[in-house]
């Protein structure tokens, strides 16, 4: 893996401040933090688990994030001309979003806490 690429993806991992049966028990919960508007379950229905909790944080930094960017390239694909690039970049946007999802979900079923790279370090959740 290149240099770059090795430190994007080098993001913290706080595994060890969360119990083993907790992680266990709500792996599910974690990985439903990161599918869209699923986010609301494990908010609501695991509020006492910390690792669930710490993953809704991440699926809820992610989709606000990924709504915010999608929207606003998507207002400035309308402008003629130049609206094709924004159109452009919206659908890579798009692509690098899914990637993160994919990064959150593998990451939860290995049973990891791993921030994931570049909005990870945002918390909205406590």
């Amino acid at each position: 893996m290149a240099e770059g690429n090795k430190n994007f993806f080098d993001t913290p991992d706080t595994t060890s401040e969360y119990e083993a049966q907790d992680i266990q028990d709500n792996k599910v919960m974690g990985i439903l933090a990161y599918i869209g508007i699923l986010v609301l379950v494990p908010i609501f229905a695991a509020k006492n688990s910390r690792y669930a909790r710490f993953h809704a944080n991440q699926g809820l930094v992610l989709l606000i994030c990924g709504a915010a960017v999608i929207i606003t390239l998507s207002i400035l694909g309308i402008i003629p001309y130049v609206g094709i690039v924004f159109r452009i970049i919206s659908y890579l946007a798009e692509l690098a979003f899914a990637g993160l999802v994919v990064f959150g979900i593998v990451h939860v079923a290995k049973g990891r806490a791993k921030e994931l790279p570049l909005i990870g370090k945002f918390r909205i959740l406590k």
